[in-house]
């Protein structure tokens, strides 16, 4: 089983993941959108599979930082290269298991991912 956990290292919602996933003792990577950098092509897939509203994060500072004009003109065209522009705006953590991916950190939702 490949798994793959992607975010920000200093988010709390990503730190509370990565202490349940190695509680666990799962084996993971964790890869990190503002020091790794983010793939367009991954971007794309993410966004094919999750959708915009999905991933595109809009309770954070981020999001708030934005001009009206962009936030109004967010769309399934626009929103890649806003996310390559701003990756902190992705929705996190981002859980990758053999390809399925999952948003978001809830413990009940990782233990049955984990069958723990």
């Amino acid at each position: 089983m490949t798994v793959i956990l992607y975010g920000i290292k200093n988010c709390d919602t990503v730190k509370k993941a990565r202490k349940w996933l190695e509680q666990a003792g799962v084996d993971y990577h964790f890869k990190d959108h503002r020091a790794d950098g983010l793939v367009p092509a991954q971007l794309d897939h993410w966004l094919s599979v999750l959708g915009h509203e999905a991933l595109v994060n809009k309770r954070g500072t981020t999001w708030r930082a934005l001009s009206d004009e962009q936030k109004a003109t967010l769309s399934p065209d626009t929103a890649a290269a806003l996310l390559l522009a701003n990756p902190a705006m992705i929705k996190r953590p981002l859980l990758n298991i053999d390809g399925e991916l999952h948003l978001g950190f809830k413990p009940e939702l990782y233990a049955s991912l984990f069958n723990q």
